[in-house]
This record gives structure tokens, sequence and C-alpha cells, in this order.
């Protein structure tokens, strides 16, 4: 059994704790936790399990680390704290551990990531003889290893589409929602996930990870960036109000553009209201989806849609992140030491699985 720590229980946090408990060749030995409220509680408890798993929660990082886990299941966020998103991760590489996060965007695509980012990542390998993988749904397997599984089932493919479309009402991040994207605010805002060569710098890696799966040479990166503001106000069940008037939808695309054409682009729909830009695509039944069009021939177009605690999607989203890492662990533990990603990383069958009792 692998030593497996789980490390933040947030929205990804929970479903690792979850996934870990599952899977065959893990054991769950410690859940680190930032809030000292949630000290002391049982891991059972904080992923939402309704029973215990006899693990307490503790925020010692030292005392964990020192225990020399086999693998990290980083799920402390890094949107807001990069910097110290990269420190904590190469701690627990340097001790010799596996680590598997989405944490660090620059890394979902590691060959074209930035040195200061990097360096110090290959130097703890070097050091300490851990791993790291980074991914996640988008970025990650939405737009990586589905739709490069995809393209093989076509004879001609002349441009990748991959979309997430969500209803951000259904998300419980108050924080990311209002000002990382910037719903409910006025038109005015400049949003810092939507500023110039912010969205290229989190998904240009999954555009460049599908180029260079694909053998195609890309000339540049681009980015298309569109605001609607609602024509009413609107109450979420999570978020509170969003007023008339304030941001009530986005749509962006990043461009891989090959022989001067967009061949390869990642596309978000999203909106805080489906009433927002009803002329934009929309999921199936309206709460959110990932898709991915290969225009070619034939043409295919396949859709997923995840739900997890009570149906909500975006948990359902989060809960196919956490496996697509936690699931690769024993893999990566098999491995040499070293910094991968998607395409060294195989997604695999969840072979030991079927039928067996839920945690």
């Amino acid at each position: 059994m692998v030593s497996t720590i789980v490390w933040g229980t947030g929205n990804v946090g929970r479903a690792a704790i979850r996934a870990v408990e599952a899977h065959p060749a893990l054991e769950l030995t410690a859940v680190l936790v930032h809030d000292p409220g949630k000290a002391g509680r049982d891991a059972g408890d904080l992923a939402g399990l309704g029973h215990s798993l006899g693990v307490a929660a503790t925020d010692d990082v030292d005392a964990v680390l020192a225990a020399r886990p086999r693998a990290v299941v980083y799920a402390a966020s890094g949107d807001i704290r990069p910097d110290e998103a990269l420190a904590d991760v190469v701690r627990a590489i340097r001790g010799g551990a596996v680590v598997v996060t989405p944490s660090l965007y620059a890394l979902y695509d590691q060959r074209g990531a930035p040195p200061e980012v990097r360096e110090p990542v290959l130097a703890a390998v070097a050091e300490g003889g851990g791993s790291l993988f980074v991914s996640g749904v988008d970025p990650g397997w939405g737009n990586d290893v589905l739709p490069l599984m995809i393209s093989g089932l076509g004879t001609v493919v002349d441009a990748i589409r991959c979309q997430e479309i969500f209803d951000y009402s259904t998300y419980d991040q108050a924080d990311a929602v209002r000002y990382l994207v910037g719903m409910g605010q006025p038109m005015d805002y400049e949003p810092p996930m939507l500023s110039a060569g912010v969205p290229s710098m989190v998904w240009g890696g999954q555009v460049r990870l599908i180029a260079r799966a694909l053998g195609a040479e890309l000339g540049e990166i681009r980015e298309i960036v569109e605001r609607r503001p609602l024509d009413a106000t609107v109450t979420t069940a999570t978020m509170g109000d969003f007023e008339a008037g304030t941001q009530g939808a986005v749509r962006f695309e990043v461009q891989g553009v090959v022989e001067g054409e967009p061949r390869v682009v990642v596309e978000h729909v999203t909106r805080i209201h489906p009433s927002c830009a009803p002329d934009w695509p929309a999921p199936p039944d309206g709460d959110g989806a990932h898709r991915v069009i290969i225009e070619g021939r034939p043409r295919i177009e396949v859709t997923v849609e995840a739900t997890d605690e009570g149906g909500n999607r975006s948990a359902g989203g989060n809960a196919t992140a956490a496996a697509r890492l936690v699931n690769a662990i024993d893999w990566l533990v098999g491995a040499e030491p070293g910094l991968y990603d998607a395409l060294d990383v195989p997604l695999r069958p969840a072979t030991g699985r079927l039928g067996r009792k839920r945690p």
C-alpha cells in the first residue's frame, strides 16, 4: 500500500480524500488543513463520507512531511498563492514523495514551463528522488487526453475544439467567481483571470500538448475574450445576488494557430445564469459539461457530464480532476523520479474497483 496524504480539503481536496480511500493500492495516512478549525476532524467527515476513516486532520506540515509519505495529493489552491504552492510542492518532492496537483498552471505543459518554475522542481527531483504530475479537468483531461484519444477515431482532423460550458452558480467559490472571473462586477472591472496573457498562461500549455502530440508546429497562441452583462438581477443558492448590469457571462478562446489558422482551440463559456448570453453554446441540461469537437472526417463530438455531492455538476468536475491525479499515483511510484505531464502519464482503467463498495 502506498502511504498517501491529502494536503488541502477544499473542493478538490474533499474529492481527493474519497479517491484515495477508494483506491485499492493507496492508504490515506494524513490530511493537512490550513484552517485550525478543521484540525482534529476526521478525514471522512471532511470528505462528506458519512463515516469515520480514522485519520484526524492536522495543520502540522512539518510533522506530516517528517513521516516521509510516499505520495502527496496537493489540493491547496495555487490561484492566488502560486509561489507558496510551488514552495510546498518542491518541499514534498525533496522529501522523496510523488506529488500530484492541479495547482501549478505553468507545469501542465512542463516542457514549456518558465525556468523559474521548472528548475526548482527538477532540482528537488534530483535531490530527493520524488516526482511531480500536474493535471486536472480543464486545464486537464478535458483538453489533453480526451481530445487526443478522440482524434484517433478520425481519418482527417481539421481542427480540435475543447469546451468547458458551465453555469457558475453551481460553484461554491465566491472569491474566484466574483473577483478572479468577474461575475457580478461592473463591466469596466478587469477580472484578473481575463487579463491579457493570463488565459494563455493557464490554458496555453494544453494547446501546446495537443499540438505536440499531433506533430503540429504552432505559429502562435491567440486569445479572444467577450463579456456580457446580466439583463436582470439573479439570486444563486451558494453566492447570493448578482445585480442587473454587472457581468453575467464570459466567453474566451485560447487558439493554437497552425499555418495561419486556429487549429487547436480551448474555449470557455461560463454564465452565472442561463438567461445571460443565450446565443452562446449551452450544455445539454443547462448546468455544465465538457465537450470535445473534432472538425474533420468524420466530424466527432463528445460531451462529458459528471455529477457528485448530491448531483452538483461543479463537484462532479472536481471529482474527475481529483481522480485523474490520484489514479496516477501508483503508476508514478513505479516510474523513475521525474517531472511528468499528461502525455507521459497514461489514463488507465479503474482496475480492482468494479462493483467495489463505495467509501
